[in-house]
């Protein structure tokens, strides 16, 4: 605003002592002092007001107003409560200075001019601000990111004197103020993120407002729609009735240090433009990680359909430069597989997954413009599977690995992730071992799956389970090659196969059941409801077709893997 605006308004008991020429001049903010030196505080562009207490005699004045001129204060406002009229050394000063001086009338309270001016200065830099964001969207939409979330997130600690931070529905700090002391700790990052998913679960709309010790924040939702499939219907309107579970665990957030109850319709409007213009930057990484996506893609592909080791190497070798440039070696490889439930819900969840895996396998630590550029995931029905490279995987002397693991992988984030789904969804995580060669990606990628549904059966809306935890033959079925599978499982269960074909008997269902009751007679007749007469016969028959002894301890291991492996 400007000066003449401040004298024009009757109400602020203004009167002009000097500066006639300068009332164009811009007031960005306003301070009351009486401090004899307060240039610590001032920052340029304030309307200083002050009761005169500084003041003990003429020699007081210039120093003063030097003072002010030289901080870049717009005016002096000095109020007649105290002295009455005002001294003439001040008035001369200001001249001196050219810095415009008002009288305030003894009947008007500073406080009264400081919200006057606040309310005014806000209201013109809430419609500058509006106009950057729009042009931003514009830009943004149209050519090149604009910067990313952090240019937006500093016009609003600029001009509008609001801290804010884009978060990830994990709590991962994406973007936000970076000045000293107004970091957000990682633990306010989980609670924010985790009120914000709750209240997406109930429906209500935001902003949402939650005071965190001595801080009120105002969260409100960042959508994305760029890669979600369109509707019948069309448009955002149609996108917005979906179900909420297809989008909460994977839609960005805004915090904002501050109580939005009681801003104006205008500001909030503002602050919705802004959640639209990170939407934009938002979806514009999304994009950027196709490349990946389709290595994992492809690399999937081969793997799940048995191609040959070097076909699967070649991609590989395609893959990491990608994934880690500069890279001098073939790096080792883990597989990580996700999945989302929801009970009584035919929701789509593969691309869901998919978006929460990559968030989830984020380094916070990873240096460059953006840390998921070393993640491929790829996603087949409900399942997401990500390829991870790692530069080099040391053995320890206790036998463990370096790379990936499954606790630490959910140590920050099963709290957030627990809000959103609240009592009717599951966030499960299988994490293989390190593999090195094309060869064991197939083993490693059953490792996982394995692993997977481990963490499935236990309690907990968010669990995983690692390679570490599978210690029994499990661990060592995925890495035998199919064709030593199949040979080793035809030579045992073929035969029987065969005989329960041509006579309608039940030969496999008698063996498994048998070796399920660790080779007891009275508890597996029991079972099959069988005479163990009966049992008996069924038992020498697969002896006699085997040729194999169902007392001795190997064969039972071997008919029990060839069963495992079938």
């Amino acid at each position: 605003m400007r000066l003449r605006a401040l004298l024009d308004t009757d109400a602020l008991g203004l009167r002009l002592l000097g500066g006639e020429d300068e009332l164009d001049r811009a007031v960005r903010g306003v301070m009351t002092t009486d401090l004899r030196d307060p240039s610590r505080y001032l920052s340029g562009g304030e309307l200083v007001l002050t009761g005169l207490a500084w003041r003990r005699d003429a020699d007081d004045s210039e120093p003063f107003v030097r003072i002010l001129a030289q901080a870049g204060v717009t005016a002096l406002a000095a109020g007649e409560a105290e002295l009455g009229d005002i001294p003439d050394d001040l008035v001369l000063a200001c001249a001196r200075h050219r810095l415009p001086l008002f009288a305030v009338h003894e009947s008007v309270a500073f406080a009264t001019i400081t919200e006057h001016v606040v309310r005014q200065v806000s209201g013109e830099r809430a419609g500058d601000l509006a106009a950057v964001v729009d042009r931003h969207r514009r830009m943004m939409t149209s050519g090149p990111a604009g910067g990313g979330p952090d240019v937006v997130l500093d016009l609003l600690g600029s001009d509008l004197d609001l801290r804010a931070w884009v978060l990830s529905p994990t709590g991962r700090l994406i973007a936000g103020t970076k000045v000293a002391g107004s970091g957000l700790p990682a633990d306010v990052c989980a609670r924010l993120a985790a009120e914000q998913l709750a209240a997406a679960r109930t429906g209500r709309r935001g902003p949402h407002r939650v005071t965190l010790g001595p801080s009120t924040y105002s969260l409100f939702p960042i959508r994305s729609w760029g890669h979600r499939p369109a509707v019948a219907g069309g448009g955002r309107a149609a996108q917005a009735s979906r179900d909420v579970r297809e989008t909460v665990l994977s839609d960005w957030l805004l915090a904002v240090e501050a109580d939005a109850g009681d801003w104006p319709a205008e500001r909030l409007d503002l602050l919705q433009g802004v959640t639209q213009l990170i939407s934009v930057e938002r979806d514009r990484r999304d994009a950027s990680r196709t490349v990946r996506r389709r290595l994992a893609q492809e690399v999937l592909e081969l793997v799940q359909t048995g191609a040959a080791p070097a076909e699967i190497a070649a991609r590989l070798r395609v893959a990491a430069p990608v994934l880690l440039p500069g890279l001098g070696a073939a790096p080792h490889w883990q597989v990580v597989v996700a999945r989302v439930d929801w009970a009584g819900s035919d929701i789509e969840a593969g691309p869901v997954a998919q978006a929460l895996l990559e968030e989830i396998l984020v380094d916070p630590l990873a240096t460059g413009p953006e840390p998921s550029d070393r993640i491929a995931v790829a996603h087949t029905g409900d399942e997401a599977i990500a390829l991870v490279p790692l530069p080099a995987v040391s053995a320890e002397h206790d036998g463990s690995e370096s790379g990936i693991l499954a606790d630490a992988l959910l140590e920050s984030v099963r709290d957030p992730l627990s809000a959103g789904l609240d009592d009717d969804g599951q966030v499960t995580l299988g994490v293989s071992a390190a593999v090195h060669s094309a060869e064991g990606l197939r083993g490693a990628l059953e490792e996982a799956r394995h692993a997977r549904r481990v963490a499935a059966a236990r309690p907990g809306r968010v669990c995983a389970a690692g390679h570490q935890e599978l210690a029994s033959h499990v661990l060592l079925l995925p890495f035998v090659p199919d064709d030593v599978r199949r040979a080793f499982t035809a030579r045992l269960l073929d035969p029987l196969r065969d005989y329960d074909r041509r006579h309608r008997a039940e030969l496999i269902p008698t063996l498994e059941a048998f070796l399920d009751c660790d080779g007891s007679w009275t508890r597996c007749a029991t079972r099959l409801h069988l005479h163990v007469n009966t049992l008996r016969y069924r038992v020498g028959r697969i002896e006699q077709l085997t040729s194999r002894d169902l007392s001795r301890l190997e064969d039972k291991l071997d008919f029990f893997l060839a069963l495992r492996m079938s």
